[in-house]
């Protein structure tokens, strides 16, 4: 169900949303968080998408804010400066999306367009799908979140992008580009912890150009092994495709040479094939609305990490 409300006002929005949730004889305190989104208009519909996957699993409010930057002149604005769209049911997910469109002087104010709408006693998220604010808890929307999640990677810069957020971090804040790299984390971690725990005296990993996962990785790598940490391109790769540790015994590998089939190889042992698939931007979106603490380990490796690696 998908409901156009031109020239409109929140409270006629929630009373919409109220009315809707009594004909189905529902209410909105079965939604675990109110996730904000702010996003352009060319993005919009692939955000919802994403989220509408992720409320799946975490049923929530999406309320998306797409600021009308070339709003019609010829259009009626004496009672709004206000459209919406309100989605319901198999449009909506595990959930409803609301859609404000804010033009004129609302652009600078959507923190007064989203209050009204928020679900009571629940969490705040707000999600950047692109470019994000250079400070997001300084922003209107990020100043009401309990967690921050951006795409640096995504970004039309996504070095200078990182930049900008690493320089004004605060705690809530995450990048998906880092969430991109749990799984592999996570085989690391679990390599590592087989005998006979030899330590490592090297790292290379492989990957495309100028991709914002892979400095990521070999931050967080240099920060936990503290040895040197060497990046091999791969003209052909879209992800990462491997990660070879040196120890006194020789090479223990990560390597992916296809998108959700990777290979486990240790000194003297066959090799281990793995699933380790390529996530998706829905996975890591789930995955942080899962998870909507502070995340110490991707602190420190934007803070302290980064800057071992990037001298």
């Amino acid at each position: 169900m998908i409901i156009d409300m031109p020239n409109t006002r929140t409270r006629e929005i929630a009373g919409k949303i109220d009315e809707l949730h009594k004909e189905r004889g529902e209410s909105a305190t079965g939604r675990v968080l109110t996730l904000l989104i702010s996003t352009e208009a060319s993005e919009l519909e692939r955000a919802l998408e994403v989220a509408n996957t992720a409320s799946r699993e975490h049923p929530c409010r999406v309320i998306a804010v797409v600021p009308d930057l070339n709003p019609n002149p010829d259009e009626d604005t004496d009672e709004s400066n206000l459209n919406a769209q309100v989605r319901f049911g198999a449009d909506a997910g595990a959930g409803e999306i609301i859609i404000l469109w804010p033009r004129n002087g609302l652009v600078s104010h959507p923190d007064t367009l989203v209050i009204p709408l928020l679900v009571p006693d629940a969490p705040v998220v707000a999600w950047w799908p692109t470019n994000p604010p250079s400070n997001p808890s300084k922003d209107l929307i990020g100043a009401m979140a309990r967690s921050r999640i951006t795409d640096a990677m995504l970004a039309t810069n996504p070095e200078a992008t990182m930049e900008r957020l690493r320089r004004n971090w605060s705690p809530e804040d995450i990048d998906l580009s880092w969430t991109r790299l749990t799984v592999w984390r996570a085989m690391l971690a679990s390599m590592l912890d087989q005998p006979p725990h030899l330590p490592i005296t090297d790292a290379r990993v492989t990957g495309p150009k100028d991709f914002l996962p892979t400095e990521l990785l070999c931050s967080w790598l240099r920060l936990s092994l503290n040895v040197p940490v060497h990046v091999e391109t791969d003209a052909d790769a879209e992800a990462i495709t491997g990660v070879f540790l040196t120890r006194a015994d020789g090479v223990v590998s990560l390597e992916r040479p296809h998108e959700d089939q990777a290979v486990i190889k240790q000194p003297g042992q066959p090799a281990q094939p793995v699933s380790v698939p390529v996530r998706t931007l829905e996975d890591c979106l789930t995955e942080e609305l899962r998870r909507i603490d502070p995340d110490q380990i991707y602190a420190d490796v934007i803070n302290t990490g980064w800057d071992l690696t990037h001298r």
